[in-house]
Formats: C-alpha cells, structure tokens, sequence
C-alpha cells in the first residue's frame, strides 16, 4: 500500500501520457510514510470549538515551503498574441459552438463561479449529464495534462473536445467551422488573430484562441503573499492547517505552484474507493498500472470549486479533507485537524480577475436570408 493524502480532490479534471512525471513510487512511498507518523490517529475530541491539533507535535517548518512557488501572472512559455485572447474569449462564452447553440464553455466553467458549476457531473446538451465533474478552466493551462485523465495534452488541444462530444456541446467540426465562417465579425476576427493563414477558421485554431485566453485565468491569492515573504498574510489557525496538511504528507503530491496538478496518482491508496465504476487513466494508456489512477488537481480556489472528486462524491470541502485522510492515508482525520486544514485551503483562493473575464459582446449571427 502507498499512503497517499489528498490527492484526488478539487472540481475535476476538465478536460498523452505523462506517466513519467509522477514521483518515484519508492521515494513517495517513504516520503508519505515519514511524514505520517503515528500521532496523526491520536484523535482529539470531535467538537469545532476545540483548537486544532498538527498531526504531528514538531513546529512547522519554514524550509518545506521551498516545495511550493508564488503564481505566475500569466501560464504561457511566450508571449500570447491579444487578438488571439480576444478571439477566445468570445468563442468561450458563445453558445453557438454547440449542436444546438445552448451551450458554451461557460455553461459548465462558468468564469464568474471561478471556472466550476457546482455539479456533482455537468449538463450537457439536451440535458444529458456528463460522467466525470468539471474542473475549474482557473490554472488549467498549467497543469501536467488536461481531463482527470490525461488524454489532452493542454488546453489548446483539450478546448475543442467537448465541442464534439455528443454528450457536452454536441456539435461536428464541420458544423462548428460552418457557423463561424457564416458570421461576419468572426470572419475578421480570425483574420486578425491568425493573419499568415489564407483559411483561418479551424477547430485546430478555435482551441488555439480559447487556450491563449485561459493562459491569463489565474488567481494570485493570500497564499502567494505568504510564499513570497509576508508572514503575516496568512492567520495563525491557517498557518495551523498548513502545518497539519505538510505534516501528514499531503505536499508528496500537492506541491508546487498550483499546489497539485502535476502527475497522476492511484485513488483509494489504502482503501478502496467507494465508486469502483470509473477506473481512469487505464481507458486512456490501456496499461493495468493506471487502474484507477487519476491526475491530481490543484488545490487553488478549491474552497470556490465542490463537489469534490472526478466522481462529485464530495459535497463539502471537509467532507473531502475526511476522505482523503481515510483512503489516501489510512486515517480518521479529527474535526479540528479538518478544520485547520480547511482553514488555509480557503488561504488559496485569490479574487476573480473581473475585467479579464467579463462576458464580452459577441458578434452578431448573419441574416437569415428570406
């Protein structure tokens, strides 16, 4: 068994195999167990009044934050063209995109909701419900891969997808190219954000678009402050949490700057994961070793994004917090561990970029000739 503690919890994964990133099953094993010690069952009594206890009695230590990093003000490698964020912003929110014109991207990651509908597992067109919950669109650019799965390299290549799946946008890519082409202000706004192409209008190059918008959906919050040298950013119960959350071994997979999202973890590492039905990275790599391996999410703005889980499974953020601590760690976490833990999550959530993800005016649909 390999101890695991939180590891599978924030939205979901929204939308190519990185296998070779996680850590090194052996070093994780030990680093997970080291970090879990026996203490951690030595409950305190179950009342929210109660200060919370660290799993283990040692102080925190300064020097573990070195494993995590300060937000990036935008999670591109280059700079991003505007007339391509422009573009993609409007192609995000536009219903038209869909089979039927009722859904967006927006529909199940609505922006002003930090990226996530507060479904278990989103609805899609003609009110068909998804298999999976959607993850916030906030930071995804940054993550190892795209989907709970992984089968989506990035944004860009992951945007498109749920356009033509029958069960979310339901559209066809000739469908999709057609109604753009048919509406005059996308013509020239393709035009101007992909002006070497003599035919610019793509699903390659809707994805390209929406991905160079969500590139800039970041949320530096109280936790960047913190990292970045100001101690008094964070309350003295939220530094508790931390403690407890680094103490128990949470930060052998949620790490780094998004706290999580950068490799894929089996789900139900001490005990078996109540929903066996969904086994995960398996369907995509067709290897046994990813049965019920998932990619772990970030933990940003997870207090915004529930239910929690690729399954929805979790109503509350403590009711995942208890979770994780009993399949991923083998433990019954007590309720003032949980709440310190809960405290400085909440410490991760950063204010909404309101201009940057206003609902833009779309262009108009062209007459219908009579």
């Amino acid at each position: 068994m390999r101890p695991r503690f939180m590891i599978m919890f924030l939205v979901g994964a929204a939308c190519g195999d990185h296998r070779g990133t996680q850590p090194d099953a052996a070093a994780t094993k030990a680093a997970a167990t080291k970090a879990a010690p026996a203490a951690v069952t030595d409950e305190a009594p179950d009342t929210d009044a109660e200060p919370a206890r660290a799993v283990a009695s040692a102080a925190f230590n300064p020097r573990l934050l070195r494993r995590f990093k300060p937000l990036r003000t935008e999670l591109a490698t280059q700079p991003r063209d505007q007339a391509q964020i422009e573009l993609g912003r409007m192609l995000y929110f536009d219903p038209r995109l869909s089979g039927d014109g009722t859904v967006s991207c927006n529909s199940c990651h609505p922006l002003a909701r930090y990226g996530a509908d507060g479904e278990p597992t989103s609805i899609g067109i003609r009110g068909q419900r998804g298999v999976r919950n959607a993850p916030s669109t906030f930071h995804a650019a940054g993550l190892v891969a795209q989907f709970w799965d992984g089968r989506a390299p990035d944004v860009e290549a992951q945007a498109p997808m749920p356009m033509t799946n029958p069960a979310e946008m339901g559209a066809t890519e000739e469908q999709i190219v057609a109604t753009l082409t048919s509406i005059p202000g996308y013509r020239t706004a393709f035009a101007a954000a992909f002006p070497d192409q003599a035919k610019p209008i793509t699903l390659g190059n809707v994805g390209q678009a929406i991905g160079a918008f969500e590139r800039g959906l970041v949320t530096p919050a109280r936790w960047d402050a913190f990292l970045g040298g100001d101690k008094a950013a964070l309350t003295a119960h939220e530094v508790e949490g931390l403690r407890v959350f680094t103490n128990a071994g949470c930060m052998v997979c949620h790490t780094g700057e998004f706290v999580g999202g950068s490799s894929f973890q089996p789900l139900g590492a001490v005990e078996a994961w109540p929903n066996q039905d969904d086994r995960g990275r398996t369907a995509v790599t067709q290897n046994e070793s990813d049965d019920m391996v998932f990619r772990v999410p970030s933990l940003r703005n997870v207090a915004e994004t529930g239910p929690y889980f690729h399954d929805g499974s979790a109503l509350t953020l403590d009711d995942a917090v208890r979770m994780m601590g009993r399949y991923q760690l083998g433990v019954e976490l007590s309720k003032p561990e949980r709440t310190a833990i809960v405290a400085w999550l909440k410490s991760l959530t950063g204010p909404l970029p309101e201009a940057y993800i206003a609902a833009p005016t779309l262009p108009p649909s062209a007459p219908v000739a009579k």
